[in-house]
């Protein structure tokens, strides 16, 4: 691990100087100048004074970085299908149940419907890319069209149907993960 470059990079993020972080640790700008370049290496005392100043400690200072997938590709996503209710099921993030919010594709066959989810923590939001559906919210019956979009938490059982003659398709999103 690359110390120095590590403790410039938090350095530069928290905006302060090289001088204004020496003078917070009570050392010379020209250590902290040093340090940055790897031409020396604090004790572990001096690097603990160094880590709390830039809002950070040794353990979290010394984990290893994760690599965050940005970007998914179609065979990253996983889909299912429910043939007797008419719909499938896409997510567009793979683990996404693990994340705040789980995006996920469905597509409503004519007549199909997604299956009845009850009351739950949270935010719901869809757009709809194709058709119309209908979204059914308690005793609530609501038309949504191709180009609209629907957001509502969810705290009555709540369900979508395609009553129409055409396929619906839409992009919906549950905060947190309940799909």
């Amino acid at each position: 691990m690359d110390i120095g470059e590590k403790i410039k990079r938090l350095r530069t993020e928290k905006q302060l100087t090289q001088e204004e972080l020496a003078n917070r640790c009570e050392l010379s700008k020209g250590f902290i100048s040093q340090l940055e370049n790897d031409l020396t290496s604090p004790s572990i005392a001096t690097l603990v004074d160094i880590l709390e100043i830039l809002g950070t400690n040794l353990r979290d200072f010394f984990a290893e970085e994760v690599t965050e997938k940005i970007t998914f590709k179609k065979d990253d996503m996983f889909e299912t299908e429910d043939f007797e209710l008419g719909y499938t099921f896409k997510w567009l993030v793979p683990n996404s149940q693990k994340n705040d919010m789980e995006p996920v594709l469905v597509k409503v066959e004519a007549g199909g419907r997604y299956k009845e989810d009850k009351p739950h923590e949270g935010e719901e939001f869809g757009y709809v890319l194709k058709g119309t559906i209908c979204l059914y919210i308690g005793d609530k019956k609501l038309k949504v069209r191709k180009g609209e979009s629907f957001y509502y938490k969810p705290k009555k059982n709540h369900y979508i149907t395609n009553e129409g003659k055409t396929p619906a398709e839409l992009i919906w999103i549950s905060c947190p993960p309940s799909f």
